[in-house]
């Protein structure tokens, strides 16, 4: 049987890197492709991997730590009975693996070094060499912890571990041939501590897609204002509240892009929603009207002047791009204060956070499109934080050498 390579995500975003590598890793070799994703469904893999061992689908979509709430939550789905069988499932895998390829956090990055080293076992009871290990961190970044103090740290002890790297992160580090970060100041900090890391280029700008459609047909003229509600369940508080502010800054043409099917709307008071196909619609309300779109992402944030956004990967994509993010807290399960805080300091100027009213994401819009100087200052900084695309093509080909 031939061997091949495995890869371990858990997350969405993380997905969608790993899946992306793969497809690059196909371009330059033969050998079959495995994946473990550890939480959710693993869609991004479909019909490039095979999927390995038991899903897990988090009610808090991978963010158990947000709070106390998505815990428990997370917990009574089966996050620590489903995890331990993730764990048996990589180590039976002998045999069809040659390298092990983690992308995600430093509980990703254990199993990965513990599938590594099971894997590499060549019988039972005899202890073979430990398979490659690459670790591709999307998530922790030496820019999360600029200008904070131990109280600072404290008051996010529950982000602690995505504000910096852990020793025991550091320490599984030691154990990969390489780990890839996601900013030049990150592949630095582990360097010194040990850390045969590296700063190829930007991961989320890899995995954005050219535009999916054209939005000529439903310009106007006016520059356009992109709302990002996100792929989790803070949709249901963020997109009225956009829908809100767009409706206060009639200079501008606000496209909505959300991602879910339109029956799974939340609900939108005073606003009548028309259906013109799968992927369009338009909400409207005295006067203002608002496209939503389905699967055209890129395209809107490609366009967009501006956008709102309570994302993860998305504002930061959008940041990538040059185009200025107003942000503000929901109730989670993603875009808690902690998380919008904690995405500020990454993207510095390119992210404005705001209170979570309406008349206030408005006049925060407003006043960053009046400010020339502003403005430009949050296209540089989003820019640089984020980085160019490149990544992963240059990750793939370095692996050739394992």
């Amino acid at each position: 049987m031939t061997s091949g390579t495995l890869f371990i995500s858990n997350g969405h975003a993380e997905d969608l890197i790993g899946a992306a590598l793969a497809r690059e890793v196909r371009a330059l070799e033969a050998g079959p492709l495995l994946a473990l994703p550890l939480v959710a469904e693993g869609k991004a893999y479909a019909g490039l991997a095979e999927v390995v061992g038991p899903l897990l689908t988090l009610p808090s979509g991978g963010f158990p730590f947000g709070s106390l709430e998505n815990l428990r939550a997370d917990v009574r789905a089966g996050l620590l009975t489903t995890s331990v069988r993730q764990w048996f499932a990589a180590r039976k895998l002998a045999g069809r693996v040659r390298r092990v390829v983690v992308v995600g956090d430093t509980y990703a990055l254990a199993v990965g070094a513990l599938a590594a080293r099971e894997i590499g076992r060549t019988a039972p009871g005899t202890r073979g060499p430990r398979l490659p290990l690459v670790h591709v961190q999307p998530l922790v970044s030496s820019l999360y912890a600029q200008g904070m103090s131990a109280a600072d740290h404290l008051r996010e002890l529950n982000a602690l571990g995505a504000n910096v790297f852990m020793p025991w992160e550091t320490a599984l580090g030691r154990r990969a041939w390489r780990v890839y970060t996601r900013d030049a100041a990150s592949a630095r900090h582990l360097a010194l501590k040990g850390v045969n890391a590296a700063y190829r280029g930007s991961f989320a700008m890899d995995v954005l897609p050219a535009p999916e459609r054209d939005l000529s047909e439903l310009r106007d003229g006016r520059p356009v204002l992109a709302l990002l509600p996100g792929q989790r369940g803070d949709a249901g508080v963020s997109l009225p509240v956009m829908l809100d502010a767009a409706a206060r800054l009639p200079e501008l043409q606000a496209v909505a892009a959300f991602p879910r099917p339109f029956a799974e709307l939340p609900d939108l008071p005073g606003w009548t929603v028309d259906m013109q196909d799968e992927f369009t619609a338009t909400a409207t309300r005295e006067g203002a009207r608002v496209w939503l779109l389905r699967g055209a992402f890129s395209a809107t944030v490609h366009a967009a002047r501006l956008a709102l956004g309570t994302a993860g990967t998305a504002n930061e994509q959008t940041a990538g791009l040059g185009v200025p993010v107003i942000g503000f807290p929901t109730r989670g399960p993603q875009y808690v204060p902690g998380f919008a805080t904690r995405q500020a300091r990454l993207l510095g100027r390119a992210l404005t956070l705001s209170a979570p009213d309406a008349g206030a994401v408005a006049k925060a819009a407003r006043r960053l499109l009046q400010d020339p100087e502003r403005y430009a200052a949050a296209q540089t900084d989003g820019r640089a934080r984020i980085g160019a695309a490149g990544a992963l093509p240059a990750i793939a080909r370095e692996m050739q050498a394992l």
